[in-house]
């Protein structure tokens, strides 16, 4: 491949898929595509930005022309950017329709007319809804529950509209929860970091029951190579792991990095709207392509906390700020378009 676009390259999923592709394919131009919002940060493409293979540009998926001009010449998109913290889903809904539904018609549209042979689309495990036993397979209907999940499902929607109308070859991954470092603290695991960190209580929606999978994000990314590598268009993976924990049992083993005890740290709060008590997926569809996850989320809970420690003054003050680029060095592939 001679370039890839990697659409929300600057946030902490897209992040990660930047470093992997960045490696993996040595010969190709990586074209990073984001708005540059408060959970996306240059410096987490740094110093990968300054390299002459890799191309930022600051612009909205919104942005047609912008799609049409980014987009030109590409081998392979991943369609990573996306509103995704849920609680902001419930107060600020038309953001996350617009971004996640609008914002993917631009770029399928582009795609289209530029004819790119391979997409990826992210999407998420939440667009099946909550499964209090068992597992969802990539057959299952989607039964979004909330503002978010319903925007990753219309994004789907339209993907499907271009495949059945264009036969855009675009295959769509649904991940359970993915962790690691650089992930803005407003999800459970950096914020909870963050907030001892601080010497604050951890607030716990309801009776902290809830359960969630927890997916590392070089696992992810690795994921998404190999079907890049194995392509075929039109399939659905799932994207998962069987680590598997309430939000009672995460919270002791985030307390436990600070040799703190959850009853002397914590507290619980009134839960948010619908709260769904569990997602869960069958990934075996992956599987036959080789892929299985490597980290376990105990054994990188003590990186991922050490990392936040070094880079504490990154968030400290800067929680639902707007982020803007920092100074980069002299000539580095920087565009604002």
């Amino acid at each position: 491949m001679d370039k890839i676009v990697i659409t929300g390259g600057a946030g902490f999923i897209g992040s990660h898929v930047v470093d992997h592709f960045f490696e993996k394919y040595p010969e190709a131009e990586v074209h990073i595509f984001d708005k540059l919002t408060y959970a996306a940060d240059v410096r987490n493409i740094t110093p990968l930005v300054d390299n002459p293979r890799v191309h930022l540009h600051v612009e909205d998926i919104c942005n047609l022309d912008a799609c049409f001009s980014i987009l030109e010449g590409a081998d392979l998109l991943i369609h990573a950017a996306a509103e995704s913290h849920v609680d902001n889903s419930f107060g600020n809904s038309m953001t996350f329709t617009k971004t996640n539904v609008m914002g993917t018609h631009a770029l399928m549209e582009a795609a289209h007319k530029h004819a790119i042979p391979k997409i990826i689309h992210v999407s998420t495990d939440e667009v099946y809804g909550e499964v209090l036993e068992g597992d969802f397979d990539e057959t299952a209907p989607l039964y979004p529950t909330n503002p978010y999940s319903a925007s990753k499902a219309g994004a789907e929607m339209v993907i499907s509209g271009y495949i059945r109308s264009f036969r855009l070859p675009v295959t769509v991954v649904r991940a359970n929860n993915i962790f690691g470092i650089r992930q803005f603290p407003e999800k459970i695991i950096p914020k909870f970091l963050m907030m001892l960190m601080q010497g604050e209580e951890l607030t716990i929606h309801g009776n902290g029951q809830n359960k969630r999978h927890y997916l590392a994000a070089p696992d992810f990314a690795a994921a998404l190579s190999l079907i890049a590598e194995r392509w075929k268009p039109h399939e659905i993976y799932n994207i998962g792991t069987n680590e598997e924990y309430t939000n009672l049992e995460l919270s002791q083993m985030i307390c436990s990095q600070f040799g703190l005890k959850l009853d002397d740290c914590a507290t619980f709060v009134e839960d948010r709207p619908f709260n769904d008590g569990r997602y869960a997926l069958n990934w075996n569809h992956i599987t036959d392509l080789g892929w299985k996850p490597t980290m376990k989320l105990e054994n990188e809970l003590p990186k991922v906390a050490k990392w936040y420690s070094d880079n504490f003054a990154r968030y400290e003050s800067s929680e639902k700020q707007e982020r803007k680029p920092v100074n980069m060095a002299s000539g580095s592939n920087v565009s604002y378009l």
